[in-house]
């Protein structure tokens, strides 16, 4: 299995979540940015479960080197790499705030989604778990510029999981909602519309195990979704959302 983003918590739920269901796994590779934190990970992982892992360093803000991935094949890879950014007024205009979030929610990492799905496609099987967020489902002046990156990383995944199809490849995109993460830590979320990173990784299993194709963490967020996306947009333009 390939954990991008792998200091995630969602994506140490999911992993935990996975053994637990006693899948099995030749290795985990664990890409990080930070390679210390996911060292303790790693170890806990091999206590616990006895599953041999192996951290990979690789830091979207940086030039990538993909021959050190060469080695590295597998049926199922789970994305959870992610940035909010900087949600201020000044923060929405920063130039260096702006090139991040792009950056490492689409730019930086759609060429390594790409480089990872072409060894599937040449083995005719797997599975790309990939987050996404409803923030792209519709630009609102909280954080369209976030927004407009999870928006573009949803149509790769929609062309990729339709070009993927008949290579035996399957792609399924995950639209978290308000997650009770450190990325979300002293922003005032609504607890009946927030899920733990337990809850997700529950959620986004029983998804990837029933073959959907797109899947909201809660319920709800499908029907507030289709609700905010319906709003004419003479009103929408005036409401602080």
């Amino acid at each position: 299995m390939i954990i991008l983003g792998s200091n995630s918590e969602i994506s140490q739920a999911f992993v935990e979540k996975a053994l637990e269901a006693h899948e099995k796994y030749s290795t985990i590779y664990l890409f990080t940015s930070n390679t210390e934190t996911t060292e303790k990970f790693a170890k806990h992982i091999d206590v616990k479960f006895l599953q041999q892992t192996e951290v990979i360093e690789m830091d979207l803000r940086k030039e990538i080197d993909y021959t050190k991935f060469d080695h590295i094949n597998s049926d199922l890879l789970f994305c959870a790499t992610g940035y909010l950014g900087e949600g201020t007024e000044e923060g929405l205009y920063d130039q260096k705030n702006t090139e991040l979030i792009i950056d490492i929610n689409y730019a930086k990492l759609v060429p390594v989604l790409n480089f990872f799905a072409s060894k599937m496609e040449r083995q005719r099987a797997g599975t790309m778990i990939v987050l996404s967020s409803v923030a792209g489902e519709r630009g609102r002046q909280s954080n369209f510029i976030y927004g407009s990156a999870k928006a573009g990383l949803t149509a790769y995944l929609s062309g990729l999981r339709n070009y993927l199809y008949d290579k035996k490849v399957h792609v399924l995109t995950v639209k978290p909602g308000f997650m009770d993460t450190k990325m979300t830590e002293g922003l005032p979320l609504n607890p009946k519309l927030t899920a733990t990173p337990k809850q997700a990784a529950e959620g986004i299993y029983k998804a990837y195990k029933s073959g959907k194709n797109v899947a909201y963490v809660l319920p709800i967020w499908s029907v507030i979704m289709l609700i905010i996306r319906n709003i004419p947009e003479f009103i929408f333009k005036k409401l602080k959302l």
